[in-house]
């Protein structure tokens, strides 16, 4: 895989975000192979596709892409967005695609992950506000993708600091997180709020632990009058799937991934507080 970027697509363009979608959209189509299946089949989607970047031609996988120019191997708080309603009504049709997201820096991807589609809720978008009356697209409402609601598991490493993760750990990684997909948008939510709390609590924790997040997800889903069943449900379910292990009564365990595990962390395990205190170098842009 050649992380450098072909710099001659450049050439006739001024603005520095027509070079940077140019330069890194030509890098994915030409050096990215599906994480699903594994084949080297993605291409570009049709232009002016809603919601979707790229297609894989063997299993008709969906991508969108999203970039950033920074030395920082974590990614903001926020990423910035189209159409807020075309994005809300493909998540909640479930038809939304799974997304890349790109750090590069001097012409070079440094880091890159997957996002699998089924990690994405009404939750994790953010209405932008409205366009202004006197805007050329005056009243055109965009969102954000808000990085810190999708659980650290999800956000599958391709590259880390310029390492290449090999192809088949990245396809094994995909598809087991890929099998949490659920059926339904709420499902998809207790899904990810689980996954958030076992990710704050150490490696091996009790149910007691969980238990103790009545309270919040109270606050997230109201309508449920049975937190506590619904907490034993989503780790059973958490259980089945291979994402954790239950190791004696009460009493469950993370599982690690050998290979790439700190390397992981450092890179997608971002708390809320560093999202808000990281300070990034400001470079010149492309």
């Amino acid at each position: 895989m050649n992380l450098r970027f072909n710099t001659s697509l450049a050439e006739g363009y001024k603005s520095a975000s027509q070079i940077a979608r140019v330069l890194t959209e030509d890098w994915l189509a030409h050096n990215m192979y599906c994480p699903i299946c594994g084949k080297v089949t993605i291409r570009h989607a049709e232009p002016n596709a809603p919601v979707k970047d790229y297609v894989c031609d063997s299993c008709k996988s969906q991508y969108e892409l999203k970039s950033k120019r920074t030395e920082s191997d974590s990614f903001l708080s926020t990423v910035a967005d189209g159409v807020y309603k075309t994005m809300i009504d493909r998540i909640t049709s479930l038809d939304n695609p799974s997304f890349f997201f790109m750090h590069y820096d001097r012409y070079e991807v440094n880091n890159l992950v997957i996002v699998p589609k089924c990690f994405f809720t009404p939750n994790v978008i953010e209405k932008r506000k409205a366009l202004s009356d006197d805007a050329r697209r005056a009243g055109w409402e965009g969102c954000n993708i808000l990085m810190r609601e999708i659980p650290a598991t999800a956000k599958i490493p391709i590259i880390l600091n310029r390492q290449v993760v090999p192809i088949e750990n990245v396809v094994s990684q995909y598809n087991k997180i890929y099998n949490l997909q659920t059926r339904s948008v709420e499902s998809r939510g207790w899904l990810m709020d689980t996954l958030h709390l076992v990710e704050r609590l150490e490696g091996t924790f009790t149910l007691n632990q969980m238990y103790a997040f009545c309270e919040e997800l109270k606050m997230k889903h109201p309508n449920n009058n049975h937190i506590q069943d619904k907490i034993r449900q989503q780790l059973q379910f958490l259980r089945d799937k291979g994402i954790i292990e239950f190791k004696e009564r009460g009493v469950y365990k993370k599982y690690r991934h050998e290979r790439y595990t700190k390397l992981y962390c450092h890179f997608c395990l971002l708390d809320r507080e560093g999202f808000e205190n990281q300070t990034l170098k400001r470079r010149k842009r492309i």
